[in-house]
């Protein structure tokens, strides 16, 4: 099956507007999107999300019927979001009509966890919107390092290829060039990740592992609270390497905190997970692994701490 871009612009209208407002994942792929969305969409960077706690510029709080979330799942009906993560366990919850998200549209569920989409948000907008990248340069590995897409490619060749072939006229082949190559991996470990620290744009290490040189993929998640100059130089990293004019930082004057969990997938299916959510009135999800799904509840924005 090949995904076609008419039809995803012609369910998502809101994908191809311009001077939209969003809400982005509180890290460096929700940065990165950030960038990418405002320079080529104009659209307005107006929050924070990290699955714990929402910050909310007054843009957000006046246009919360129109946000939209980038590099996330949310469930309120009323919401467009924007992600890439498994989110169906064999059909789709009510809330997330109003997502877009490639898994969604390839139908792939929990049953199929092995085949989902393996790329970043990023490289899926990238794609929808025709924006090829053919320089085998910094930029290139600063939109690789998006969800650790490079360790991915180098990880599950076979799935890569099959979407590849699923979202196809991209310059993919660029893309993967040189990926699987110690060089590569020496590149990442000898010029970004030094980059990165340098700057205080990594909180930790994720799950995966280099092929090659057994590097441990690295993580940036920020505190909007107190992480502005971090945010501020991974614009400015973007701007000078991909040419992405950087957003205005929001002036969050509202934050909502909220309560994460985790459940065992077996225990929601013996409920359902539209009756689970509706029970639990679930904000956002994401299933992280084939037996664990990760929610989180708030309250609604009127009773958001300032």
């Amino acid at each position: 099956m090949q995904i076609k871009r008419k039809n995803i612009f012609k369910q998502y209208k809101w994908l191809k507007e311009k001077n939209k407002f969003f809400i982005i994942s509180a890290d460096y792929d929700g940065l990165i999107c950030a960038a990418f969305l405002h320079h080529h969409l104009n659209w307005k960077l107006s929050g924070y999300y990290d699955y714990n706690s929402i910050w909310l510029s007054n843009n957000a709080l006046k246009n919360k019927k129109d946000l939209i979330w980038v590099d996330l799942n949310i469930l309120p009906s009323s919401g467009k979001s924007i992600g890439s993560q498994i989110v169906s366990l064999n059909n789709n919850p009510i809330g997330l009509k109003t997502s877009c998200n490639p898994n969604i549209i390839n139908n792939i569920d929990l049953d199929k966890f092995n085949m989902k989409f393996p790329f970043s948000t990023l490289l899926f907008l990238m794609w929808l919107h025709r924006i090829n990248y053919s320089k085998q340069d910094i930029g290139k590995l600063l939109i690789l390092h998006s969800d650790n897409s490079w360790m991915k490619i180098q990880k599950y060749t076979n799935n890569i290829d099959t979407w590849i072939n699923t979202l196809n006229d991209f310059n993919w082949d660029y893309i993967k060039k040189n990926i699987n190559t110690i060089d590569y991996e020496m590149k990442v470990d000898q010029f970004l990740y030094p980059k990165l620290i340098h700057i205080g744009a990594v909180s930790g290490f994720s799950k995966l592992t280099s092929k090659y040189l057994k590097i441990k993929s690295r993580e940036c998640k920020f505190n909007p609270d107190w992480d502005s100059d971090i945010i501020l130089k991974l614009f400015n990293l973007f701007a000078e390497n991909l040419n992405w004019t950087p957003p205005q930082l929001p002036e969050v004057i509202k934050r909502i905190e909220g309560k994460k969990y985790t459940k065992n997938i077996n225990d929601i299916n013996k409920i359902g997970l539209d009756n689970f959510f509706r029970s639990h009135k679930v904000f956002s999800y994401a299933i992280t692994s084939p037996k664990t799904l990760k929610y989180t509840i708030f309250n609604k924005f009127s009773n958001a701490k300032s």
